[in-house]
């Protein structure tokens, strides 16, 4: 139930199944692997975007979050990313930034069956804005 593969960058990405699906854990879970692929994907076109803007975040991360279908494939119906972001960053340009890596430029987002939305923080304050 283990698998490795090397990604064309040269890079090696180890899976496994859950020991309860007859895994030995030592691995991601391909599912997992999906959710971080959207967040590195669009958090990559954020900071990407936010530095054309002449923007530089302090520090930033994204907290992701998938809702799965009962039934088989058992696929995601709906993903969530929560991008919280410190330092000196206009909100209607953060916003732009979400919009633009979500709506056009994230490959891997846009290669999904999913519903995906997105909320952002600024320096410990939850936008209000729906995106």
């Amino acid at each position: 139930m283990s698998f490795s593969g090397t990604t064309p960058s040269g890079h090696e990405v180890k899976m496994d199944a859950a020991e309860d699906f007859g895994g030995e854990n030592t691995g991601a879970r391909p599912t997992e692997l999906l959710l971080n692929a959207v967040a590195g994907c669009t958090g990559i076109d954020i900071i990407s975007i936010l530095q054309k803007m002449r923007l530089s975040p302090v520090s930033f991360h994204m907290e992701v979050s998938g809702t799965r279908a009962e039934d088989h494939p058992k696929r995601f119906t709906a993903i969530h990313i929560q991008y919280v972001l410190e330092g000196d960053l206009p909100e209607d340009k953060v916003i732009r930034a979400i919009h633009l890596s979500k709506d056009k430029y994230c490959s891997v987002s846009q290669s999904l069956n999913a519903e995906i939305s997105a909320g952002y923080s600024i320096n410990g304050v939850n936008g209000e804005q729906k995106i």
